[in-house]
């Protein structure tokens, strides 16, 4: 009898107890793939977040966002969140490019992890296809080239370009990450995408 009870307490003790708090949790899977982030050699390629539809408006322009695919409200929050869990794993002050379309810039920005600067060559081709060559050749020039491997670059564009320079078809707001080789080519070496 004494053992039964010693059980029963047992089980109480356990369905009262509160959780463990978070920080006493192990880290999730994602937050330990995104501290990937911060390795020296690593760029950070990211699709935009949340945008939809396909492509864009026949007579969309760059410099009207009005005129563009742009990022929905739940974009803006996956946006926001993947931007809180990189900052949470010390993803701060990265050299943060973007595209020049609004859905990447916006995207860009509400990660939150560092200066946002537009570059041409991580705009999308997806309507120009004989753009793809050479904007991946400045894609994978860029990413040989990372000069300050102090500071996590973050590359901020679409799935056509992530496409075109890994074979991999990531989905909005999907993170892959990246390295060079010695003999110039560019290896994937992790994805991330938040739950």
């Amino acid at each position: 009898m004494p053992a039964r009870r010693h059980f029963l307490a047992c089980v109480i003790l356990l369905v009262l107890s509160p959780a463990l708090p978070a920080q006493a949790q192990a880290p999730s899977t994602a937050a330990v793939d995104l501290a990937r982030a911060r390795d020296p050699g690593i760029v950070t390629l990211v699709r935009h977040a949340r945008a939809p539809g396909t492509g864009d408006p026949a007579s969309f322009t760059l410099a009207d966002c009005a005129t563009q695919r742009n990022l929905s409200e739940q974009g803006r929050q996956d946006a926001r969140r993947l931007g809180a869990a990189l900052r949470a794993v010390g993803v701060r002050d990265a050299d943060v490019r973007t595209s020049q379309w609004c859905r990447c810039v916006e995207t860009a920005r509400l990660l939150d992890v560092g200066r946002v600067q537009a570059t041409p060559f991580l705009n999308s081709f997806f309507a120009e296809r004989g753009e793809e060559a050479s904007a991946t050749r400045a894609l994978r020039a860029a990413i040989v080239q990372k000069v300050d491997s102090r500071r996590p670059l973050l590359l901020v564009t679409h799935q056509v370009n992530i496409t075109a320079l890994t074979g991999l078809t990531p989905v909005e707001g999907e993170v892959v990450f990246v390295r060079a080789t010695a003999a110039g080519t560019v290896d994937v070496v992790g994805r991330v995408r938040l739950p």
